[in-house]
Order: structure tokens, then C-alpha cells, then sequence
């Protein structure tokens, strides 16, 4: 992560741009406490997921990566903070670097794209889990801690569908017109910067 980190910190950022990075990497981070009694049901991949779609890859992968050790502050800090970190920039990098293709202008497309990520989220949970216990490692163990998350990525998986079939469209609409009306995290703006 800490290249991520790097050339993000690098960049030539107005305190606004911060400032919008800043809430939307809160309000993914806050999103998850009231649904903390449901396991893997939350709003917080479907900002990360949106942050990406309108402010880039980099964007994504910040507030990504800040929602989850902001969130874990109420939750529980832990050795799986950083594989949380990782696993959420990640989703937030991919759908910023996918935001041009043509289905992922589609309502289908996003929630397609939500759904593989409930999994591959768990996925990158569950080798926290297999890491951290290298010595009970075996073929059993590991195929053990892959079926037993099925139930929770599923639910991960079926709420981002949820909250991106609802929400996205006014979500989208808002943060792309807060991002003209303000010039914010321009990828165009970024090229100028860096050439």
C-alpha cells in the first residue's frame, strides 16, 4: 500500500479535493457501525466503489483505504486492519480504472462488479486468517476457511448489489456535478501536474 500512499501524497491536491476525500472515506467508514450486528452487510463498498467511479483510481483506492481503519477505530483495530485497507483501496483502485468501460456505465454492470468484489473482499479476508495460522496449515484448513466465509460474501456480495441498485444513480449524479462545479481530482488535472 505504501506506494499507493506515496504518489498520492505527491500529487499537487487542493485542501478541497482533500476535503471531499476526506467525507466520503468517513461517511464509508461510519456507514458501517449501525450494521455492524449483520455480519458483511454494509454501505461502505458502495461509496468506495462510487468514489472510484467518479474521482479515479487513486481516489478510490484512498478512500478505500482510509474507511477501514477510520471504521475499525469503533469496530476494533487488529492484524486484519491492514488486509482491510488493502482489500477495500483495491476495490476502490479497480472500479476508478474500470469507470470508462462501457458496462460499467451500466446499471448492470456495477452491480456485477459489486458483487464480484463481495467475494474477492472475503477472499482477501479469509489470507489474513490462513497468514496468521501458517502452523495449522494444511489443504483441509485452507479449503475450510474459504467454504465457511460462502454465507458472508454472499450477503457482502447481495448488499452492494442492493445499495448500488438504489442508491447510484443519485449518488453518481450528485458527486459528478459537486466534481464540475468544483473542478475537483480532474485525471486530466493530475497528467498536468505530473508532465
Amino acid at each position: 500500500m505504501l506506494p499507493f500512499f506515496a504518489r498520492f501524497e505527491i500529487k499537487s491536491i487542493s485542501g478541497r479535493e482533500v476535503v471531499i476525500l476526506a467525507m466520503l472515506a468517513a461517511i464509508a467508514a461510519v456507514g458501517r457501525v449501525p450494521f455492524a450486528g449483520i455480519p458483511s452487510v454494509q454501505p461502505t463498498s458502495f461509496v468506495i466503489i462510487i468514489a472510484g467511479l467518479v474521482f479515479g483510481a487513486e481516489s478510490g483506492f484512498i478512500v478505500g483505504a482510509v474507511a477501514a481503519i477510520v471504521s475499525n477505530f469503533f469496530l476494533g483495530q487488529g492484524p486484519w486492519t491492514p488486509w482491510q485497507m488493502y482489500a477495500w483501496g483495491m476495490m476502490g483502485m479497480s472500479a476508478g480504472l474500470l469507470r470508462n468501460t462501457w458496462w460499467m456505465k451500466k446499471v448492470w454492470g456495477k452491480c456485477i462488479f459489486g458483487f464480484i468484489w463481495g467475494y474477492l473482499f472475503g477472499w482477501f479476508m479469509n489470507m489474513w486468517i490462513i497468514v496468521s495460522n501458517l502452523e495449522s496449515l494444511s489443504w483441509e484448513f485452507f479449503v475450510g476457511i474459504y467454504i465457511s466465509s460462502v454465507g458472508h460474501d454472499l450477503a457482502h456480495s447481495l448488499s452492494n448489489v442492493f445499495f448500488l441498485l438504489v442508491f447510484s444513480a443519485s449518488w453518481l449524479r450528485i458527486l459528478e456535478r459537486f466534481k464540475r462545479k468544483y473542478g475537483l481530482l480532474g485525471e486530466d488535472r493530475f497528467r498536468a501536474v505530473d508532465g
